[in-house]
């Protein structure tokens, strides 16, 4: 459970925090096993509930969890927040998805490349697709990809 430690006045002293903090912290107390956020709240220990980031396209979106939580009508939330990457991010994610796309396509080549030996005669079809392949990085989208932008296996 992702906790915070608060001062008396609900400033946060220590993000994150953990019960086994908690027990450092405490050497001469005995806890119980399992403490309750009523036990946890008495040492001003709080649950802290993380937010899944708002959705963006993570082509040209990044999203970034907040450095801490927030309280929140009563109770303590982890937000995040989405920007815009910037130029040196956005080539490193074409860079990645480049290459990850090449390795997918790749596979996908080795996986009919019994077809192109010399004692299996490929079909129309088969060529066509292999073809596709090859030609994939022409595509518009070219490196996002959709499933939908990838040639069908014959």
């Amino acid at each position: 459970m992702t906790m915070v430690k608060t001062d008396e006045s609900g400033g946060i002293l220590q993000w994150p925090y953990s019960e086994f903090q908690l027990k450092i912290d405490n050497p001469n107390t005995s806890f119980p096993k399992k403490m309750d956020e009523e036990g946890l709240a008495s040492w001003n220990v709080y649950p802290v509930t993380v937010n899944e980031p708002p959705s963006h396209n993570e082509t040209t979106h990044i999203s970034e969890v907040n450095a801490a939580p927030e309280l929140v009508n009563g109770s303590w939330v982890l937000n995040s927040t989405v920007r815009e990457k910037t130029e040196e991010e956005l080539t490193e994610w074409n860079d990645l998805s480049e290459a990850t796309k090449r390795s997918l396509r790749k596979s996908k080549l080795e996986e009919t490349d019994f077809y192109a030996l010399s004692d299996v005669t490929m079909s129309p079809e088969m060529a066509t697709y292999r073809q596709a392949l090859r030609d994939i990085t022409a595509h518009s989208n070219w490196p996002n990809l959709d499933d939908t932008d990838w040639p069908t296996k014959p």
